[in-house]
């Protein structure tokens, strides 16, 4: 029991703050923002190879001026390798991207997505919205 209850904080709590950071809303706002969660569990003997092609993806978002996603790794309970917590682009954004990308000679699209598989054996991406008090959650749910 007691390494379900520290899977679960090392897993939830590193994500809930990382949604906070990437996603920061005024009190004002009335729509919370979208977030992209993605977990990876890397193929054997692959974790290096994932993490440096990340990390050249990661320095494409920086150079185009877009925020860049938070990165936890595993180090207890759940059998994931490393969890993303990072923004939805705009369309506009994702253009920034693209262009930088081939700027560097880099992969785009379904080849980018053949590259990135060879160094997973499975992941997950999954749309949240946030960050909100569960206060908040709770009048949306009753419709307020």
């Amino acid at each position: 029991m007691h390494r379900l209850i520290r899977g679960f904080v090392f897993a939830v709590i590193p994500a809930a703050v990382a949604m906070m950071a990437v996603a920061p809303r005024s009190a004002a706002a009335t729509e919370p923002g979208t977030t992209l969660i993605g977990i990876y569990r890397v193929a054997a003997g692959k974790h290096t190879e994932f993490l440096k092609w990340q990390a050249a993806r990661d320095a494409i978002d920086k150079q185009a001026g877009v925020p860049q996603a938070q990165w936890y790794a595993h180090t207890d309970g759940d059998s994931w390798d490393y969890l993303s917590v990072g923004p939805v682009l705009s369309d506009a954004q994702q253009k920034k991207v693209d262009e930088a990308t081939r700027a560097k000679g880099m992969a785009l699209g379904f080849k980018a997505s053949l590259e990135f598989r060879q160094y997973i054996s499975s992941h997950t991406d999954t749309y949240a919205i946030g960050p909100m008090t569960v206060t908040e959650l709770s009048a949306m749910a009753s419709g307020k």
